[in-house]
């Protein structure tokens, strides 16, 4: 059997990789970057997660893609063509896995933005469900291949009923705060 998804404990130093990397981003889209957030698990402090640094990049529009996809590309970043570039495109580094690093660029102010970042802040503000989704995480790592990109899809996929459940409950609580409603 081929390596396993490795999720790890939390690691202290994953906010200031994020910072790192932010700087980079920043200085590569300039004015395009209408914010740049830490999502995804290595933004939860105290959560499990695989180290890659998920980084959403917020722009005016996501069409067409060269103003930002050409800058992204000149920092080392790679773009997956997918049916969700219509609402988030995605980039990583390196080009081969493993992986460090995720870019999701969305549209500012819309419902893609709002929802990554009510999840991320309800999981911060709600440990007992950082935990829970800790445990799918780990169970269903234990179980796919890293070398395999559809067992990584897979992966992702099996853990979209617990996202969009968690979404919705942290939706209708508000969050993420200081953020419009779409």
């Amino acid at each position: 059997m081929s390596a396993l998804l490795e999720v790890v404990p939390y690691d202290r130093r994953w906010p200031a990789e994020f910072e790192a990397e932010r700087e980079r981003i920043a200085a590569a889209l300039g004015a395009l970057a209408l914010r740049i957030d830490h999502n995804g698990s290595t933004s939860v402090p105290g959560l499990a997660a695989k180290p890659v640094i998920d980084i959403q990049v917020s722009v005016a529009r996501l069409a067409p893609l060269d103003p930002f996809g050409q800058p992204l590309t000149r920092i080392g970043y790679f773009h997956v063509s997918h049916p969700d570039d219509a609402f988030a495109p995605f980039f990583h580094r390196p080009s081969t896995w493993p992986h460090t690093h995720h870019i999701h660029v969305v549209e500012a102010g819309g419902a893609e933005e709002r929802k990554t970042l009510a999840f991320r802040d309800y999981l911060r503000e709600h440990d007992e469900v950082a935990r829970e989704y800790e445990t799918l995480k780990r169970g269903l790592a234990a179980r796919t291949s890293a070398a395999d990109p559809a067992a990584r899809e897979a992966y992702a996929e099996a853990k979209s009923e617990f996202v969009a459940r968690i979404t919705e409950r942290a939706v209708a609580a508000g969050l993420p705060r200081g953020l419009g409603r779409v």
